[in-house]
């Protein structure tokens, strides 16, 4: 059978990525040891677009022995540790994560050792990082480790010291690694330009030098930065420095295209198949039928004809093959399925085939949706419904444990399977912070999902959060008891944060089904207007939802909030009270 004719979305534009020169010395000085240490960490692809590049310097402090041990281990294990994180994860979570494990390692050795009662003398160490991320520097601070940026001729100090002087020259840390059990990173962003150079240096270096001496040195040796950073020693050698001698320099020289990523990439170059029909065979599948068909999406069910096993096959529709932005989140939805292990996920196939065309492929599963579910079950038991919101939430958990929030979850994004088991099928709305870092180019909608199950935030053009995610399924969970919406569809409507707060929640409670109330107060807490009154944590709600005497939060909610006016006029009224007993003893 001849090859099936693919529409070929031609768009290759020249792809940039991120690229530097650096240059790094370190030397004892005038010290019989060097207790700096520095590291520099560039990536190859895909770990350049999804992590970046790392770079880190840490000063020991000089009173304490086993200082040195301190600073190679925080500068070794963040550049390490920090791309063995997961590469959904922001680059601030990835580093605090990183370098609060560090600090509570290097604190728990100097509590183990003979100078547990002296921090001056223990595992203690100042340490700068910065993670270059697309079109964005990242930075990490605690102690006195410096960075600097020189754009143009402008050298610009970005950090700010954690040192409290007692005199001009006796002065101590206030914040360093290892120095207690738990430690503030100072962090910011900067957006990068081509020909920015980042200087990052130990007290020692900076201390002694001109600012215009750091811009000739660079200027100087602009071609070999490691002889620029050596230079900058000297300088500070020959002024007097009488400490350990660090300098890096990092010089920004390609910022990465908006196609950089290589999901972007996969979709501005990969063919788009043609609507496939039962019997074609498709790069090792056979196409058996077709399930779903949609103005989105064609969804048909193939066997992998290498392992005989059934699998799900999602291609772009006709009306969306030329949409960049589109065909992006599709391949999305098959990269995240990739790096969620649950059993209330779908799951990803194994790629074991180069792909000559723009589709995915994940494990085919027999069920209903939700939404069929409901029209099956339209009177179900309140135990029936926790069952499946909690595997629900299962699934949801998997997805915020790798810093992503689903944004469009609803009854036709939930399978229920012959046995009972509920799972989340489609992710094409999730946003994944690792990613959302990364400049796709692409301006994207703010309202992804679907509007009877979007958060108000999302209609007052805010960003989503976990929180909204909760959200929806606490009007999946509303939905499911009552067969409407807690809401109607006023959420909708709502582009202020004054209508926001006017919004009436319509209780569960009514004459047609026996629902406990609180049942009602676990929901209205769910589904409240304002983000911050909700549950904070899936665990919460499903917990609160599991056993009806504990502490909703809503069972015990104020006065004031149930009822403002009720709570000023009791007020007013024990006010006028105490004035009447304090005139009666006067």
């Amino acid at each position: 059978m001849p090859a099936p004719h693919m529409d070929r979305f031609v768009f290759q534009p020249v792809v940039k990525q991120l690229r530097v020169t650096a240059g790094q010395y370190s030397d004892r000085g005038r010290k019989p040891s060097n207790q700096d240490f520095h590291g520099l960490c560039i990536p190859g692809k895909p770990l350049l677009d999804t992590k970046g590049i790392a770079v880190a310097i840490a000063d020991g402090i000089s009173s304490s022995g086993v200082s040195h041990i301190a600073s190679e281990t925080a500068v070794a294990s963040f550049l390490e540790d920090y791309y063995c994180t997961p590469e959904t994860w922001s680059v601030k979570k990835s580093a605090q994560r990183v370098l609060h494990a560090a600090n509570g390692w290097l604190h728990a050795q100097t509590r183990q050792s003979q100078h547990r009662h002296d921090q001056d003398r223990g595992y203690v160490c100042a340490m700068s990082a910065l993670v270059l991320k697309s079109t964005t520097a990242h930075l990490f601070h605690i102690g006195d480790a410096r960075i600097f940026r020189l754009r143009g001729e402008t050298l610009e100090q970005l950090t700010e010291d954690h040192r409290i002087w007692l005199a001009h020259d006796k002065s101590y840390l206030s914040r360093a690694l290892g120095l207690s059990r738990h430690v503030e990173i100072d962090y910011h962003t900067q957006r990068l330009e081509i020909g920015d150079i980042f200087i990052l240096a130990t007290d020692g270096v900076y201390e002694h030098l001109h600012p215009a001496a750091i811009v000739n040195a660079i200027a100087m040796h602009a071609d070999v930065l490691d002889l620029a950073a050596q230079t900058l020693r000297d300088i500070a050698y020959t002024c007097g420095s009488t400490d350990n001698l660090t300098v890096q320099i990092v010089r920004i020289d390609e910022l990465p295209s908006a196609d950089t990523s290589e999901i972007a990439h996969l979709a501005g170059t990969l063919p788009c198949p043609p609507l496939l029909t039962a019997g074609t065979v498709f790069e090792g599948f056979r196409i058996i039928e077709q399930r779903h068909a949609s103005s989105r999406s064609h969804v048909y069910r193939a066997v992998d004809i290498g392992t005989d096993v059934h699998v799900a096959i999602k291609i772009p529709s006709l009306d969306l093959r030329h949409d960049p932005v589109y065909l992006e989140r599709l391949l999305m939805e098959e990269w995240i399925a990739r790096r969620i292990d649950s059993r209330h996920v779908l799951k990803a196939w194994p790629q074991t085939r180069t792909r000559l065309s723009l589709y995915t492929v994940c494990e085919y599963l027999e069920g209903i949706t939700l939404t069929q579910w409901m029209d099956e079950h339209p009177d179900p038991t309140l135990d029936q419904v926790i069952h499946i919101i909690e595997q629900i939430a299962k699934g949801l958990q998997a997805f915020h444990r790798q810093e992503m929030i689903h944004q469009d979850l609803r009854p036709d994004n939930i399978l229920i399977d012959p046995d009972g088991t509920a799972r989340i099928i489609d992710f094409g709305s999730t946003r994944v912070a690792g990613i959302a870092e990364i400049a796709i180019g692409h301006p994207i909608p703010q309202i992804l999902g679907t509007a009877q199950y979007s958060a108000p935030e999302y209609f007052l053009g805010e960003s989503g959060s976990t929180v909204s995610d909760i959200y929806a399924l606490g009007v999946i969970t509303y939905q499911m008891l009552t067969g409407r919406l807690p809401y109607g569809t006023q959420v909708a409507k709502v582009r202020t944060r004054a209508a926001q707060r006017r919004l009436q929640y319509d209780s569960v409670l009514n004459d047609q089904r026996a629902i406990p109330a609180w049942v009602d107060r676990v929901l209205s807490q769910a589904v409240h207007p304002d983000p911050q009154a909700r549950y904070q944590e899936l665990s919460e709600f499903v917990y609160a939802l599991q056993h009806p005497h504990a502490n909703t939060g809503r069972g015990h909610i104020s006065l004031l909030e149930r009822n403002p006016l009720a709570f000023w006029k009791g007020l007013s009224v024990i006010l006028v009270a105490i004035v009447i007993m304090l005139l009666a003893f006067r």
